[in-house]
């Protein structure tokens, strides 16, 4: 299992990138959460196999259609196996 941390920058927020971050991360059978934070960012941490997160990394670099994506800086943590699905927090 592998897990990361990630922040995203650029026009991620009030473009549903939230949501439709979820909707990927659940589709895709991670576990995890995904939020805004006050910088204007969107940060989240997504645990599951190497090949699914390398998917939602690749997923989070385009975005939802009404985002303008910037950069993602990925950190790698330590898996919790804590989660049970994928959330929007606030």
């Amino acid at each position: 299992m592998r897990r990361i941390h990630a922040l995203v920058s650029g026009r991620v927020q009030g473009v549903s990138y939230r949501a439709a971050t979820a909707s990927e991360a659940r589709r895709l059978g991670v576990v995890g959460w995904v939020r805004n934070r006050s910088d204007g960012t969107v940060e989240l941490e997504a645990e599951g196999p190497d090949e699914t997160i390398s998917q939602l990394i690749a997923w989070c670099e385009q975005g939802p259609p009404a985002a303008q994506v910037a950069g993602v800086a990925v950190d790698e943590i330590a898996a919790t196996g804590a989660d049970t699905m994928f959330a929007v927090v606030r």
